[in-house]
This record gives C-alpha cells, structure tokens and sequence, in this order.
C-alpha cells in the first residue's frame, strides 16, 4: 500500500476544517477557533528531521504565541529518533499509535431492510439533531468539539452528512468525505442506547450504494481501534495496512485518553 496515498488523502481532509501551512521540514495544521481540536492543530511530519531543535523551536513558538497547545503527529518512526530525544528533552508527553487503514472491496452488502429504519441526508432542519448524536460521542471530543467541526464540515461541499431514524428517532450518523474519485467514510456514530440493532450495518449499506452511483472507485475508512475494524470487516472493509504515528504533545491528554 502507498503510503503517501493515504497521507494525501488524510491531508486533504484535514484541509477542509484547518489552515494548511506547508514548512521545509513538514506541514502546520492551525484553527484557532477550535484550540481543542487535535486534528485541526499540529505540526506533521512526514519524513526524517535532520534539524530537530529548530523544528522544535519553530513549533513550540508557532503554537505559544495562538494559546494553542504544541502538538506533533509524527510518521517513520524508525528515522525519528534525534527529533524524539529533542521533545523528550523538552518534556513533551508521548504516545505511539496504531492505526488501521481499510478499503471497501466495492461490493454491496446485502442486509435485510428493516422496516423501522429510515435514512436520510443532514440538512438544515436535521442539523440540530445530527449534531447531538455525534457530541455525545466522547471518542469524537465530546458537544462543544464537535459542534464546530459539524459546522465547517456540513458548510464545504466535499462533505455529505447521513442521519438514520430508528422509529422515528433520530440516532445515528455517518457521513462521507470526497476527494476526486475517492472517498472517506467518518463521524460513524450510533447513540448508546440504540446499539444492538445492527444500524451500523444499515448506514454502511446505505452509504456503500450512494458511492457507487457517484462512481467512487475507493471507499476508505480509518477505525480507531481494533475492535471497529473488526466491525467494519463485517461490511467488506479490508485491513490494508497498519499506520503507525507518534502523537508529541506539551500537556493536556492523550488520543488514548480521549478515545478510552
């Protein structure tokens, strides 16, 4: 799998909700009007460092100076060792994850219909109740997070945002990200409460047909853990590759923290 494919892509989701400044070394991702949003605020490097006390300096006073805490969210580990020693030196805390990369293998799930279920797009007199299915997700940051991150997202137009209704109850969500001919699926989220009743597979089928008509020749998604991986390999999300990325960051929690 290439890996600069899928840097690509994530790169240009991230562009769709934070400022891109491209650097010699890497790239700066800045918002400041979501200071806690991780994705949306922090240096990523790509490549090895060679002047990792400069990088280091460059992005601590980039982020000091907007209140925003520094971050770094850092790839090719194994050619990363001077820049580590450099945070540690500087008492950043740190954390390696693993990521799961998975690709739909373009055939349609076949599930059965249930009467109960209705699916349809977020639009201006749903948006309310999409929103509060996602902000009760505490692995997404929690309401007050995600209320923003909605907003930019349901106002760009690579963005489509799902709300499935069990009953007549909103209380699940899912939406995708478009980038050329393919796509991102995100935000999958499903009230606790309504867990159980196989929504998750009725969005996905939904959302499986809705690219194939578009004519996307790749659906990606990004689990956050192992246990939805598992779930999305259910629905024909093959397990790719495995990404592994340090997450530095000067204080506050860790994406584990967040996501436990």
């Amino acid at each position: 799998m290439n890996m600069q494919t899928i840097h690509m892509l994530d790169i240009a989701y991230c562009e769709t909700f934070t400022r891109r400044i491209d650097t010699s070394w890497g790239i700066l991702f800045c918002n400041e009007n979501q200071p806690d949003y991780y994705d949306a605020n922090h240096a990523r490097i790509m490549t090895a460092c060679d002047n990792s006390h400069e990088v280091a300096e460059e992005v601590i006073n980039f982020f000091q100076s907007k209140n925003i805490v520094p971050r770094f969210y850092i790839y090719d580990l194994e050619n990363q060792q001077n820049l580590l020693t450099e945070l540690k030196s500087r008492k950043f805390k740190y954390e390696e994850l693993i990521s799961p990369v998975q690709l739909w293998d373009n055939n349609i799930i076949s599930i059965p219909t249930d009467p109960m279920v209705k699916i349809e797009k977020v639009t201006k007199e749903n948006y309310r109740e999409a929103i509060e299915i996602e902000g009760s997700i505490k692995e997404f940051g929690g309401l007050e997070v995600m209320e923003k991150v909605f907003e930019e997202q349901f106002n760009h137009p690579a963005f489509t945002h799902y709300l499935l209704r069990y009953d007549g109850v909103a209380c699940s969500t899912a939406c995708i990200f478009e980038d050329g001919n393919q796509a991102r699926m995100e935000s999958v989220a499903t009230l606790e409460a309504f867990r159980g009743k196989g929504l998750i597979g009725q969005i996905i089928h939904y959302i499986q047909q809705e690219v194939t008509k578009k004519r996307i020749e790749k659906l990606w998604v990004f689990p956050i853990n192992e246990a939805i991986e598992k779930v999305y390999q259910k629905y024909g999300f093959e397990t790719v590759h495995k990404a592994v990325a340090g997450h530095a960051f000067l204080s506050g929690k860790s994406i584990k923290e967040i996501q436990s």
